[in-house]
């Protein structure tokens, strides 16, 4: 048998210490990008409401004829 004896086996590398990582900032240093927050909601309410003018006497129609449908008033 070509056993290796204990003695002479390579020896392993021991792990070091785990690699640290970096903290994460505190959520009272994180301030955000509030004025492009607001404008992207300040423009979304103007879409919504520019499209509402728009197809909303349309989008009324269709569901009412949608519902005089399954209700049978048709």
């Amino acid at each position: 048998m070509n056993a290796i004896s204990p003695a002479r086996r390579p020896r392993r590398a021991r792990p070091g210490p785990p690699a640290r990582r970096p903290r994460p900032a505190p959520l009272a240093a994180e301030r955000g990008d509030v004025p492009g927050w607001v404008l992207v909601t300040l423009m979304t309410a103007g879409l919504v409401v520019a499209l509402w003018a728009v197809a909303g006497p349309a989008l009324t129609r269709v569901f009412l004829d949608a519902i005089a449908k399954v209700t049978g008033a048709i």
